[in-house]
């Protein structure tokens, strides 16, 4: 199977990376990024190609990774699906949009081809999914990280937003792959607190599901990716699985 690249940052580089041993099950094999550089030295790695527009690759490979920014989700992800070509996305977030998101799944159903949507850079989407499959009635997220990382200032902890995923949005656009992931599985709109905490190091994420199954809850504790502190390694590795599971005759988790 051969793949593009949408967006040549610090998911880009750490999929590229594990590519370079043929672990990753698929040849990344085109790269498009607006800024040039970023996408030559990726593709240098590989031996990959850079194309000056990305719709140059389209017709050369089965599979695209977009990891570049809600904008594209809307923009660049239907031109994608038009040419039959199936694309994994990243920023979830653009997703919320549920016009956005049932024009791209009726553009993928006309053309036969799949959205895939890794878990991201948190634990507990598989038992979210199949809780799914019986009534939820509650499903929290609770994001916390040093004020830092969140333009602020504080020496104690401090709600920044509780509301719906949908409406974090506008507030916190780089802060709701996650919470649009989990609105996804879940099939419903999922409430949201995200906490600046000076006692944390990391980003960390709690999940609190309650439902017909019985509950469950998960924490995950993120390392930062040292290419752009603001992405998660587990984002990326997430991704990686995805794209290894394509060609695995054994599958586990839902």
């Amino acid at each position: 199977m051969k793949v593009g690249i949408l967006g040549c940052g610090a998911i880009a580089n750490i999929i590229t990376n594990f590519s370079q041993d043929n672990k990753l099950g698929v040849e990344i094999a085109f790269f498009y990024d607006r800024d040039m550089e970023r996408a030559e030295n990726l593709a240098s790695q590989v031996d990959g190609r850079v194309v000056l527009n990305f719709e140059d690759m389209l017709d050369e490979v089965d599979l695209v990774i977009e990891a570049a920014s809600s904008q594209a989700v809307e923009q660049m992800v239907p031109l994608i699906l038009e040419k039959g070509k199936d694309v994994l996305i990243m920023s979830v977030g653009g997703l919320l949009n549920p016009q956005t998101r049932k024009a791209l799944e009726s553009i993928a159903k006309k053309n036969n081809a799949k959205i895939h949507i890794p878990s991201g850079a948190i634990v507990g989407i598989d038992g979210i999914k199949a809780a799914s499959i019986g009534k939820i009635q509650k499903a929290v997220l609770i994001t916390r990280k040093p004020p830092h990382s969140l333009g602020i200032e504080t020496h104690k902890e401090t709600i920044l937003y509780h509301g719906t995923a949908s409406a974090a949005v506008e507030k916190f656009p780089l802060n709701i792959n996650v919470a649009a992931t989990l609105s996804l599985a879940a099939g419903m709109e999922i409430e949201v607190q995200i906490i600046a905490d000076p006692q944390v190091d990391r980003n960390m994420h709690e999940v609190r599901v309650v439902g017909d199954f019985g509950e469950f809850r998960t924490v995950t504790k993120n390392v930062r990716c040292s290419i752009n502190p603001k992405t998660s390694v587990m984002a990326a590795y997430s991704a990686i699985k995805l794209l290894n599971s394509l060609n695995e005759n054994l599958q586990v988790g839902t």
